[in-house]
């Protein structure tokens, strides 16, 4: 009975129940209607695996491309960065020449000229050397290791030696916890991070320096914080872009690409890095490195 009556419900089976099929006829009639229902759920079940593996593929591919990209590119900010520097050194040391054996035979002006040839020749290999930096960040290959962040943060700003002396810094470093990183890449991001506090603190009769710790589920959140120059908010998209300064090089000599290797470098860890800042009032620049990293 509950067979007829949910036969009943299909509105074109009611004519067969009323006066072609038999009793017997009905289930089986059920039965053949369930395997049809079970094919076309089976059909486009396949499809869906068939589209889905298609589309993988295509993934794959396109992940292929842009990796092969990318090591390209890489490959040739490297050979251009290292082709970059023969003409370089050639450029400075005849000006260095120029100044040293014929300093008699030029005036003023052309001393004057010489002298910015060659500052301008050191700072395009400071730029190279930031490029060759970004380059090693991403190719580099990491191995991780448990750090002691505190004591590793402590031996950076001893590297400092010669920026911070005759300064009034009070450089501070908390208790942090320890955590799990490539040692070389993690030394690159505190590099980078100290060395932009105490460049941006110069200013500052009384500059204060710390490297502290916020507490997260998922991450170890450390941070570098200063009370020196800081930046606009409003410009914050540009902080981490490569070759982006968000001071001019009379206020504040850079390259702009120290931050981007910090980016790359956290990325590459898993995690992620975002500050803040206020003019004036200095700038704290955060970085994650995830607690479950291998």
């Amino acid at each position: 009975m509950i067979l007829s009556s949910v036969l009943l419900a299909i509105p074109f089976l009611e004519s067969f129940y009323n006066g072609v099929l038999q009793a017997g006829d009905y289930f089986i009639l059920l039965l053949l209607l369930l395997v049809v229902l079970m094919v076309a759920l089976l059909t486009e079940r396949v499809e869906k695996v068939r589209t889905l593996k298609n589309l993988n593929n295509e993934l794959k591919k396109e992940a292929i491309k842009l990796e092969d990209a990318n090591n390209e590119l890489e490959a040739f900010a490297y050979s251009v960065s290292h082709d970059l520097r023969v003409p370089l050194r050639a450029i400075d040391g005849f000006s260095r020449i120029m100044i040293e054996d014929y300093e008699d035979k030029l005036d003023d002006e052309g001393v004057r000229l010489l002298n910015i040839i060659r500052e301008n020749t050191k700072k395009m290999g400071q730029l190279i050397d930031d490029i060759l930096l970004l380059s090693r960040a991403g190719r580099q290959e990491m191995t991780i290791s448990k750090l002691d962040i505190s004591s590793l943060a402590k031996n950076v700003y001893g590297e400092f030696n010669q920026d911070t002396q005759g300064r009034n810094i009070d450089f501070t470093v908390e208790d942090l916890p320890k955590t799990k990183a490539d040692r070389a890449l993690i030394t690159q991001v505190l590099t980078n991070l100290i060395g932009n506090s105490i460049k941006f603190t110069r200013e500052k009769e009384n500059a204060k320096i710390n490297i502290g710790f916020k507490s997260d589920n998922e991450d170890n959140i450390y941070y570098v914080k200063d009370n020196g120059a800081g930046f606009d908010m409003k410009y914050y998209d540009k902080l981490f872009g490569l070759f982006q300064r968000l001071h001019s090089q009379e206020e504040f000599e850079g390259t702009g690409v120290g931050l981007s290797i910090v980016q790359r470098i956290i990325s590459r860890h898993g995690g992620r890095v975002w500050g803040e800042s206020e003019v004036g009032n200095g700038a704290t620049i955060y970085f994650s490195i995830p607690k479950n990293l291998k």
